[in-house]
């Protein structure tokens, strides 16, 4: 049987209000690091942090793409795109 491995772009709300956003294969085990200080350099001082939004793909270059354009946008947009968005 196939090992099925998903692909996920995360948002993470950080304690100062800011957010992070990321690409991992493991959500759960990816939020665990980051609130342990083994995550990215930008969250280590504003733990703890929770995810507030992600969305699944079938593969690493169309998360990794999302990732980035979320990047892009401005607060505003990054709040609509959120709310809007098919999984919270």
């Amino acid at each position: 049987m196939e090992k099925r491995t998903d692909h996920v772009f995360y948002v993470l709300e950080c304690k100062d209000g800011s957010y992070y956003a990321g690409y991992t294969n493991d959500l759960e085990r990816r939020i665990q690091a980051h609130n342990e200080g083994k995550g990215a350099k930008y969250t280590r001082a504003k733990r703890p942090v929770r995810c507030i939004y992600f969305e699944t793909f079938d593969n690493k270059r169309e998360a990794m793409q999302a990732e980035y354009r979320f990047k892009q946008l401005s607060r505003m947009e990054k709040e609509r795109y959120m709310k809007e968005g098919a999984t919270t």
